[in-house]
């Protein structure tokens, strides 16, 4: 307003205030603002290979605390104890062999010319079970995601065979983003915040968040390294950020924070080298670690069965459909025919490694104690120090989250009764 027109103005104004303070009716009480009353949300929260024991080495406040406020065990993660097939596990309630995603490295006889990698995000490959996030999105019910293996793909598409990086069709979470490993654990944190704070319209019901340092540190240095101990200590840091976050703007959450593995040491003296067993002419060797899964040369056959199906130290070897029950592995068509097992701790390579080995793996037997993973659950629909009932796998918690976010779970190898005594009815 011009200042010329200022002093008109103030005289109106007092004007307007004298009749104000003659009236006889009492002014009017100003309203109180009321809290917004948020309903809770579900977070799923995945710290890649941290192992349940990780928890008793005194580092751990935050977790040890939402464990002891809610429910905490031991999780056995699905055969083959790897992060692709794990993680997809958990989202689909269906182990590896039923759910497509049967190692970090495979082939499809589909795509002869193709081999998946932890950076494949062809639909094709993804494609064979719904994740919950597409049954939650077909529901109705708002999804997000920090980070997950699978979340960036766009779930029953297709990729334009001219041009690769087009996809038709497919659903995806309302919200994702690209995993970048230089995004740090601080803003991994802040963006599941700020995407919390919405409006209630565009508010997601079910997210995602994932931390990789522990599981890379395990990597690097080995389970029991002071780095992996410091990484464990820095995650937990992180979970105390998302829970202070989350009280500070009165957003209730069920918390389910879990792990795909565990981790086990590694070492020089525990490699088994393939090429001293069977004649490297006979085979092609598809992915190697803690199991090696091979794939025959035409004809060679009955020569590459007569060097692998015989004892051996520290390994066994079978056709991919003699693999043991237990295993629940064997018949999904990415499976190569021939599959070798080391005894936790022993690696199968190729051939014998040129430097010294050292660090930390996973893959092996997923009911050995060196790879069960971390599961601890926490919130307004968690029963405090409630157990599950009996043996508990990781594609159990699948049918829990779709209890948990409103939404009916698609038939699969979870069992929803495991988990069912730490939820409130």
């Amino acid at each position: 307003m011009p200042i010329r027109s200022l002093a008109p103005a103030l005289l109106s104004l007092a004007a307007l205030s004298g009749c104000a303070t003659t009236a006889t009716q009492p002014p009017a009480s100003t309203p109180v603002a009321q809290a917004e009353q948020r309903a809770p949300v579900t977070i799923l929260v995945s710290i890649d290979g941290f192992r349940a024991d990780y928890l008793t080495r005194g580092v751990t406040p935050n977790l040890n605390a939402l464990a002891a406020g809610g429910v905490e065990a031991p999780m056995h993660p699905s055969f083959p104890s790897k992060t692709f097939p794990n993680h997809w596990a958990i989202v689909t309630g269906d182990r590896p062999d039923h759910n497509g995603i049967v190692a970090n490295s495979m082939e499809d006889a589909a795509r002869p010319d193709e081999k998946f990698t932890m950076s494949s995000d062809d639909p094709f490959w993804w494609n064979d079970v719904e994740p919950i996030w597409v049954t939650a999105e077909k529901a109705g019910v708002r999804t997000a995601t920090m980070f997950w293996p699978g979340s960036n793909v766009p779930w029953g598409g297709t990729q334009d065979k001219e041009w690769p990086h087009a996809i038709h069709g497919g659903t995806r979470p309302s919200d994702w983003a690209q995993f970048n490993q230089q995004i740090s654990g601080t803003q991994r944190v802040n963006m599941v915040l700020d995407v919390v704070r919405r409006p209630t319209d565009i508010r997601p019901r079910f997210l995602t968040l994932y931390f990789d340092t522990v599981d890379t540190a395990g990597h690097i240095n080995g389970p029991d390294a002071p780095e992996t101990t410091q990484a464990i200590a820095e995650v937990d840091r992180h979970i105390g950020e998302l829970v202070a976050g989350l009280k500070a703007m009165g957003q209730p959450a069920n918390l389910i924070i879990l792990a795909d593995h565990g981790m086990a040491a590694r070492a020089t003296n525990r490699i088994i080298a393939l090429d001293s067993i069977a004649n490297p002419a006979d085979y092609r060797v598809v992915e190697s670690g803690p199991y090696a899964s091979i794939a025959p040369v035409p004809g060679h056959e009955k020569a590459l069965e007569a060097a692998l199906l015989k004892p051996h130290d520290h390994m066994q070897c079978w056709r991919k459909g003699e693999i043991p029950a237990r295993f629940h592995y064997g018949s999904n068509r990415r499976i190569p025919p021939y599959f070798c097992l080391g005894e936790t701790g022993w690696e199968v390579q190729a051939t014998k490694p040129r430097a010294k080995v050292s660090g930390g793996n996973h893959g092996w037997d997923d009911r050995a104690p060196e790879m069960q993973a971390l599961f601890i659950a926490n919130g307004p629909a968690i029963v405090p120090g409630a157990k599950p009932a009996g043996d508990f796998a990781n594609v159990d918690v699948y049918p829990m989250l779709a209890k948990l976010i409103g939404v009916t779970p698609r038939p699969g190898d979870g069992n929803a009764a495991t988990l069912a005594p730490i939820v409130k009815p």
